[in-house]
């Protein structure tokens, strides 16, 4: 590890822990990832026969995606960079459970509802990499700072109006965003007309997609898309279509239902 990377990590330890989060600059080659994009898009222009592109989030225009073996190279120079021994630091349990995946924010796709991943009792670490350059016009994501040191019912996060924290975070290809788990945030409205690609890898993670053995190997290492918080069924898309066309409505869903529930504090 470099000293500009020891000194940076050193800086930031007290960031990450106040916000939930911290940005280090220019530490993936731009130039495998300028492949990596047009590996995606090449995949992405194949894909749009399959089911998958009837709902399924093509609607709210944020897909899922596993970027696969293409992707080995992020955590390679992650590691070299010193970040996977910062994450272990602050997440013990992250050696034990690792994943990779892919968030695929679509041309004309529209705002997220802020949220958490995952359960508050059991956070992880995710490292996102920017494969593009990343800003306000196509989809930079959104954090909430601090949000992440302890759990809001839906209903506490309204009435706090904690919106109000809105942090935009504007990244270059090569950059890296580290952050909490349970640090809400969402997914913002790309106007361009091109997909913006971001590289998630998470660390700890105990559920959902994390996988066994080598992550990277999933699906025989090719890159696959998959559907993001809607399926891609009948129902799954009226879903979809009323929370674009009314986002309300999922707010008032969920206040009303976090007024008698914990939902995302534990799995037990």
């Amino acid at each position: 590890m470099g000293r500009r990377a020891t000194d940076e990590i050193e800086k930031h330890r007290d960031d990450y822990q106040r916000d939930g989060y911290v940005v280090f600059r220019n530490v993936v080659s731009k130039d495998k990832l300028a492949e990596l994009t047009r590996t995606l898009s090449e995949e992405f222009e194949r894909a749009k026969s399959s089911a998958l592109f009837s709902g399924g989030g093509t609607i709210s225009g944020h897909l899922n995606c596993f970027p696969g073996e293409s992707t080995r190279f992020i955590y390679e120079e992650l590691e070299r960079y010193g970040i996977v021994d910062l994450v272990k630091e602050f997440s013990p349990k992250s050696a034990s459970h690792f994943n990779v995946g892919c968030n695929f924010n679509m041309p004309g796709s529209v705002a997220q509802h802020y949220h958490a991943d995952g359960l508050f009792l059991e956070d992880f670490v995710v490292v996102n990499t920017a494969v593009v350059d990343t800003d306000l016009g196509n989809g930079a994501i959104d954090l909430l700072p601090g949000t992440h040191k302890r759990f809001y019912k839906y209903w506490e996060f309204a009435v706090q109006r904690l919106g109000r924290l809105t942090t935009r975070i504007p990244m270059q290809r090569g950059d890296v965003l580290m952050r909490s788990s349970v640090l809400w945030h969402r997914g913002m409205p790309n106007y361009t007309s091109t997909p913006r690609p971001m590289v998630a890898l998470t660390f700890g993670e105990k559920h959902h997609n994390a996988v066994d053995g080598d992550p990277f190997r999933h699906n025989d290492g090719k890159i696959m898309f998959q559907p993001n918080w809607y399926t891609p069924s009948a129902l799954g898309r009226l879903r979809e279509r009323t929370f674009v066309a009314a986002p309300i409505t999922y707010d008032a869903w969920r206040f009303a239902r976090s007024l008698y529930g914990n939902k995302g504090y534990a799995s037990f």
